[in-house]
């Protein structure tokens, strides 16, 4: 019969090593849970030729078949996985029947690995962790919990839920900046228009008509018009945007840049208040979901610190971490850190007081979800009369620039 090694906690919370036979990983689980133990890690498999097989099922070449896969895919695959599990299925004949529905690619092969990894003697969460890039670390370390809790399929459940809502409130702060992008993008193509292909023209007839005597105005727009279409400040005015986005990437590759950048974001007026909003439904989702899946409360807050998103609240939380080691309560070092206000702190402390925490967050994160939802209402009502005034100030410019000589010319023959 195979030997499983584990580690747990006793009764009184003393660490505990040790072997047992089982014959799968759930049987050891479930024998260890019997002793009275606690298993804070899923048990492997020791020696002879399973250890083998587990170590050639995952040669380093192979793992560069892992790539990014999109969060749709990804939800799908935990609402499935956890289906199968709730159903009765093994873990390996899961995969298997997973791996038969995706269509040929990057995914398919990831999962195939990833059930080879399993009959070699691999934990899920081990074998979902050797693709960083295709499962993260909030991923893998929710099914660790879940595979040592005995709960892997109301886990899955769960993260499932968690992508979905985090990726419908993405998909709504998007989808409320496509509207005024393409407006001022169709604007620019129309001024640019008219700048190379019409101003040019009426240039040379108005010169013509008022013998060179123009007005200021006048006089400027034709400036600009042949420095956007003989000199390449068209090519000027499309550069700047994408060396702005290059510049703020390349910014971003360092610590201290996104720290600049996030702060500056979240102080920008309007637009800094759904960065806000945003961001802190982001990390209390994440940690709540983490904390009520089992994770351990210092492990939970670094998986959610390293995925943020925001550089501001992941310094936050390191320093949460590191006061929580030392002894202090969650809410103390999130107020002294000043980027959250006294509802989030509130409501935190109270989570701890009752132990309830994992649920006050997720409190949290739904109350800022709504008002984004309402945020982004705003700003596309104020956008709207911003962007006619921007258009309406731009064309009619132009129009003056280009009646003003016909004006003066009519005046002086009347």
């Amino acid at each position: 019969m195979p030997v499983f090694q584990y580690e747990a906690l006793d009764s009184k919370g003393q660490e505990v090593n040790g072997q047992i036979e089982a014959l799968s990983s759930e049987e050891a689980l479930s024998k260890i849970r019997n002793m009275g133990y606690f298993p804070t890690k899923p048990p492997k498999p020791k020696g002879g030729a399973r250890e083998k097989k587990a170590a050639a099922a995952k040669p380093k070449t192979r793992r560069g078949a892992g790539g990014r896969v999109g969060v749709k895919q990804l939800t799908q695959f935990a609402r499935q996985l956890s289906t199968l599990q709730d159903a009765g299925l093994p873990i390996l004949r899961s995969l298997r029947i997973l791996e038969e529905q995706q269509k040929p690619g990057t995914f398919k092969r990831v999962i195939g690995y990833v059930a080879d990894d399993i009959e070699g003697g691999a934990t899920l969460s081990e074998a979902l962790g050797r693709f960083p890039r295709t499962f993260n670390k909030l991923f893998v370390n929710m099914v660790a919990a879940g595979e040592v809790g005995g709960v892997l399929d109301v886990i899955l459940a769960r993260l499932a839920d968690f992508m979905e809502k985090a990726q419908r409130l993405k998909a709504k702060v998007k989808g409320a900046m496509v509207y005024p992008v393409v407006v001022m993008t169709a604007a620019f193509a129309i001024v640019m228009g008219l700048m190379i292909g019409v101003i040019p023209k009426f240039s040379e007839v108005l010169k013509e008509m008022a013998g060179g005597d123009l007005p200021a105005l006048t006089r400027g727009l034709m400036a600009v018009s042949n420095w956007i279409a003989f000199r390449y400040g068209w090519a000027v005015m499309i550069a700047i945007p994408i060396a702005i986005i290059f510049l703020l990437r390349l910014v971003r590759q360092f610590p201290l840049g996104r720290m600049i950048l996030d702060t500056i974001y979240i102080k920008m007026p309007v637009v800094g208040r759904i960065v806000y909003k945003t961001s802190v439904g982001r990390w209390t989702r994440t940690l709540g979901t983490l904390i009520g899946a089992g994770v351990p409360i210092l492990e939970a807050i670094n998986i959610t610190a390293e995925t943020a998103g925001n550089e501001v609240y992941a310094a936050a939380l390191h320093k949460v971490h590191n006061a929580i080691r030392q002894g202090d309560t969650f809410a103390n070092p999130l107020k002294q850190s000043k980027t959250t206000d006294s509802l989030v702190v509130n409501m935190i402390d109270v989570g701890e007081e009752t132990g309830d925490m994992d649920k006050m967050l997720i409190k949290v994160a739904n109350n800022f979800d709504e008002e984004v939802d309402v945020l982004v209402g705003s700003l596309m009502s104020l956008l709207e009369p911003v962007m006619i005034l921007i258009l309406g100030s731009t064309v009619g410019t132009i129009v003056l620039s280009i009646f003003l000589p016909m004006i003066r010319i009519i005046t002086s023959l009347m």
